[in-house]
C-alpha cells in the first residue's frame, strides 16, 4: 500500500524554514547588523578615550557617519539593479571587514589618529548603504511572493535583535578587552556575513537583472519617476517621508525631555529604549499574522496612527515612576505597531515593483525619508529657540498625524485590502516598447 502523504497545507513560517538560501541570508544579515552595532559603540569610544578627540571632532565623526546615506542612496539603487545583488553583498562585507581591521592595525603600529577614524567611518558608511540596498532588494529573489510578508517580518526581527545584541555585546567587550579589540570581533562578523551571502543560491532567471543599461542619472530619474507616479507607492512613500520629518523633529529633543524635564535618569531612558526594542521585535514577528487577519492596509494605517497617539502622553507627563511606566508601555505599543507597519509596507513595495526596479524603488523611499532629517533637526532647533522644547514635541506630534490622512484615501484603502499581486513577468528579450505596453496594461 502507498504511504499516506500529509496533504495539510503548511504555514508560511514552515515553508520559509525550508528555503535554505533565505536561512543563509538571514543568518548573514543578522551577523552583519550585530557587527555594525559593535563599531557604532566602539568607534566613538576609541575617538574619546584612546585619541582624546575634542567635542568638535566627535561631532564631525557623527556627521560623517550619516553623510553617505544622503549622497549615495540613489546611486546605490542603480548599482544594485545593474549588478547581481549577491555579489555586491559579498564584496561589501569583505571590504567592510578590511576597513574595520584597519583601525586595530593602525593602532598596533602607532599610526591611529582621528583623521584615520574619519576615513574609516566615511567608507564604512558608504559600504553599508550599498550593502543594505542589495540586501533589502534581494529578498524577492529568495522567496516566492506569498512568503514575502513572513520573510520581511523575519528580516525586521533580525534588525531588532541584532541592534540590541550588538550594542550590549559591544559594551561588554569594550569593558573587558577595550574598544580596539572589539573591532576584531566586528571584523569577524563581516567575514561570517560574507560567507553566508556566498552560499545563497538564486534561481537562474533571478540571478541577474535584465534591464537595459542607461546613464546613471537617467536610471535614478527612472526610479524616482516610477515611485512618484505609481498610484500605490506614491502615497506610501509620501507618508513615510512626512513621518520621517515628524520623527526627526520629535527625536531631536526626545531624550533631552526625558532626562531633563521628566527627570527619568539614565535608567529610565534605558527602560524606555528597551521597551522600544522589545516592541519592534514583537511587531516584526506578528506582522504576517496581522496582515492575514486584517489586511495590509489596516496594519499600515494602524502603525502610522499609533505613532502620534502614543507620543501624546509624553506631552502631559510629569516626573515620577507612574508616568515613567506609562511612557514605557506607550513606547512598546508604538514600536510594535510601527514595526509591523514597516515590515508590511516593505512587502507591498517589493511585490508591486518589477525585478529591474527593486533596488531603485527601495533607495528612493530611503532617500526621501532620510533627506528630510537634517531639515527636521533645523526646524526643531528654531521652534525650541522661539517657543521651548515642549513646543517642539507638540509640533512634531501634530505633523505625525499627516501621514494618517494620506493613507486614508479611498485609492489606498481599495488597493490594500490584500497584498497586491506581482507585476507581469518581463523577459530579457522583450523590446522596450513591449515593456512599456505591458506596464500600461498593469
Amino acid at each position: 500500500m502507498p504511504v499516506p502523504v500529509d496533504s495539510r497545507p503548511r504555514s508560511p513560517e514552515a515553508l520559509l524554514r525550508g528555503v535554505r538560501s533565505f536561512r543563509m541570508y538571514w543568518a548573514g544579515e543578522a551577523t552583519s547588523l550585530a557587527g555594525s552595532s559593535l563599531h557604532a559603540v566602539a568607534l566613538p569610544v576609541i575617538a574619546i578615550e584612546v585619541l582624546q578627540a575634542t567635542t568638535r571632532q566627535v561631532a564631525v565623526l557623527a556627521f560623517l557617519a550619516t553623510l553617505p546615506a544622503f549622497f549615495l542612496a540613489l546611486p546605490a539603487g542603480v548599482l544594485c539593479d545593474r549588478h547581481p545583488k549577491k555579489v555586491i553583498m559579498v564584496v561589501t562585507d569583505l571590504a567592510a571587514a578590511a576597513m574595520v581591521a584597519a583601525v586595530p592595525a593602525c593602532w598596533a603600529v602607532g599610526a591611529l589618529s582621528v583623521p584615520v577614524l574619519y576615513a574609516v567611518v566615511l567608507l564604512l558608511g558608504a559600504l553599508t548603504v550599498l550593502h543594505q540596498a542589495a540586501a533589502i532588494a534581494i529578498v524577492p529573489e529568495l522567496v516566492e511572493p506569498a512568503l514575502l510578508p513572513t520573510a520581511n517580518s523575519r528580516v525586521s526581527a533580525a534588525l531588532s535583535i541584532s541592534n540590541s545584541a550588538g550594542t550590549h555585546i559591544g559594551t561588554l567587550v569594550i569593558a573587558l578587552a577595550g574598544a580596539v579589540t572589539t573591532l576584531l570581533l566586528d571584523c569577524l562578523s563581516y567575514l561570517l556575513s560574507a560567507w553566508c551571502a556566498a552560499r545563497i543560491r538564486l534561481a537562474p532567471n533571478k540571478s541577474r537583472p535584465s534591464a537595459p543599461r542607461q546613464p546613471m542619472t537617467s536610471e535614478i530619474k527612472e526610479g524616482l519617476t516610477f515611485v512618484m507616479r505609481h498610484p500605490l507607492l506614491r502615497p506610501l512613500v509620501l507618508a513615510l517621508s512626512v513621518m520621517g520629518y515628524g520623527f526627526g523633529i520629535t527625536n531631536t529633543y526626545w531624550a533631552y525631555y526625558l532626562l531633563v524635564r521628566l527627570d527619568a535618569g539614565s535608567t529610565g531612558l534605558g527602560l524606555v529604549m528597551g521597551a522600544a526594542g522589545t516592541g519592534g521585535l514583537l511587531g516584526a514577528l506578528a506582522a504576517p499574522r496581522l496582515v492575514r487577519r486584517f489586511g495590509p492596509g489596516r496594519v499600515i494605517l494602524a502603525g502610522y496612527l499609533a505613532y502620534p497617539v502614543t507620543y501624546m502622553p509624553l506631552l502631559v507627563a510629569g516626573p515620577g515612576r507612574a508616568w515613567l511606566g506609562v511612557l514605557i508601555v506607550c513606547e512598546a505599543v508604538q514600536m510594535t505597531a510601527v514595526s509591523a507597519a514597516g515590515s508590511t509596507q516593505r512587502s507591498v513595495r517589493q511585490q508591486v515593483c518589477p525585478p529591474h526596479m527593486q533596488a531603485r524603488a527601495q533607495q528612493t523611499s530611503l532617500w526621501l525619508n532620510l533627506g528630510l532629517r537634517p531639515f527636521a533637526a533645523l526646524t526643531a532647533g528654531a521652534v525650541a529657540a522661539a517657543f521651548g522644547v515642549r513646543a517642539v514635541l507638540l509640533a512634531g506630534t501634530a505633523i505625525l498625524f499627516v501621514p494618517v490622512v494620506l493613507l486614508c484615501s479611498p485609492a489606498v484603502r481599495r488597493r490594500l485590502t490584500a497584498i497586491p499581486p506581482p507585476p507581469l513577468e518581463q523577459t530579457a528579450d522583450q523590446p522596450p516598447c513591449s515593456r512599456k505596453k505591458q506596464h500600461s496594461a498593469r
